[in-house]
């Protein structure tokens, strides 16, 4: 039996994309699924429920107001 590593792939979007939702706009609409909000502006980054595509914010995340 063989070992393999998995490389994970992953989608980079910046803070002028937020809020950013799945699917992105311009995507296919044959595979589609419904359109869900990916929250990264928590985290940095967040897997879309429905594709399993992983998103990464790049920069700086956004500050809040308190």
């Amino acid at each position: 039996m063989s070992t393999q590593k998995a490389v994970e792939n992953f989608v980079e979007v910046n803070t002028a994309d937020l809020p950013f939702y799945c699917p992105p706009p311009g995507s296919s609409l044959w595979n589609a699924h419904p359109r869900v909000m990916i929250p990264l502006d928590k985290l940095g980054e967040a897997r879309c429920p429905y594709c399993s595509t992983l998103y990464r914010l790049t920069g700086a995340l956004p500050h809040g107001h308190h």
